[in-house]
């Protein structure tokens, strides 16, 4: 409907269409000095680790698993309740993915049943930081200790995030980051790989550029998978910009924990230690809080002109592409249940009064 206030909110502006001129102007539109700079600066958000720029977060996922040398007869650990890409991956290298359950409250794997599921064959374990909400690193890196496999984060949704004061992208010996246009800060399209190991830092700039460093020197077999100029300096001024939207996100998400408390709506938890940054807004829904329940209760919103979204209405584990049976309760529940409300940094006060009324009315 005209006026519906949107679930996500990409913004760019005028330094954003400058930097884009200013690559235009320069001739240089490829991989080259924006990209260069640009995992320079990102680096400041993950505790200065090595940065490889990409382009989408699902290929930063795909190379961090070939340069870490998982291939066909591993395992990675995954938790079913994500985006299809965190699994897709996993496939793509030619290993399996083994799909585990979430704990209830922060809607990230559940340590224990990673724990449970580890075999000889596990090569990895790759947590998400669902909704930009950090999994819990500290049980998972014990675990990963433990039994001597590698932690691969997803942080696609997390970008500075954090738990305990490390930033989200510093626990695994690597991490992924999306920069999607609906992500909390964006490129238009693009991806960032971190990691503090610098032999995965080169196989990764071999693999997304043909196996080069060198032009037509070709070590390796590799892929066309780099970021462009263009995107670089989208993403170099979305940066300096993530602060102070990460800031309105948290307000945001305060406000609306406040005007909906009591309403038998469950907004979002979060961790002692952890700093989320709403990458999404989700709350559970459940048939005993609204009649008709999370559908019900979204075409109430629309009506009332409030956007929202549902991430994830089917668990990887049960999508057609992977099509298995699994006893995974908190994975099923959340994806009955789940909805997200807007909360990006585009929202004004008369929105979240908006939002807050049509969530509490009867």
């Amino acid at each position: 409907m005209a006026g519906t206030i949107p679930a996500a909110a990409p913004f760019f502006g005028a330094e954003e269409r400058e930097a884009v001129d200013r690559v235009l102007r320069s001739g240089m539109v490829a991989q080259g000095p924006e990209v260069a700079a640009f995992e320079q600066e990102f680096a400041s958000i993950v505790g200065g680790r090595t940065s490889v720029a990409v382009n989408s977060g699902t290929s930063g996922l795909h190379l961090a698993l070939i340069a870490m040398g998982v291939g066909p007869g591993d395992e990675v650990i995954v938790p079913s309740f994500s985006f299809a890409a965190t699994a897709n991956v996993v496939a793509l290298v030619g290993a399996t993915p083994v799909f585990v359950d979430i704990e209830p409250d922060h809607f990230c794997v559940d340590p224990a049943a990673i724990e449970a599921a580890i075999t000889p064959r596990t090569a990895a374990i790759m947590p998400v930081h669902l909704y930009g909400h950090p999994a819990d690193m500290a049980r998972i890196g014990a675990i990963a200790e433990r039994h001597g496999v590698a932690v691969i984060e997803d942080a696609c949704q997390a970008h500075a995030a954090a738990l305990d004061g490390t930033p989200v992208g510093a626990f695994g010996k690597t991490a992924v980051f999306s920069l999607y246009p609906t992500k909390n800060m964006t490129s238009g399209e693009g991806g960032m790989v971190v990691t503090d190991d610098p032999e995965i830092a080169r196989k990764l700039r071999l693999l997304r550029n043909q196996g080069m460093e060198k032009r037509y020197e070709n070590e390796v077999v590799g892929f066309n998978m780099r970021m462009t100029d263009l995107h670089a300096a989208i993403g170099r001024v979305q940066l300096g910009r993530l602060a102070g939207w990460t800031a309105q996100r948290r307000s945001n998400a305060a406000h609306l924990d406040k005007g909906i408390a009591g309403s038998g709506i469950v907004t979002p938890a979060v961790a002692a230690g952890a700093t989320h940054v709403y990458h999404q807004y989700t709350v559970r829904v459940s048939d005993d809080a609204v009649p008709g329940g999370r559908d019900a209760f979204a075409a109430r919103l629309a009506e009332r002109g409030v956007g929202s979204g549902v991430y994830y209405p089917v668990p990887i584990h049960r999508l057609p592409s992977f099509g298995l049976t699994l006893d995974l309760p908190e994975t099923e529940r959340a994806a009955r249940e789940v909805l997200s409300l807007p909360v990006h940094p585009s929202l004004t006060d008369a929105d979240l009064k908006t939002i807050v009324e049509a969530v509490i009315a009867k």
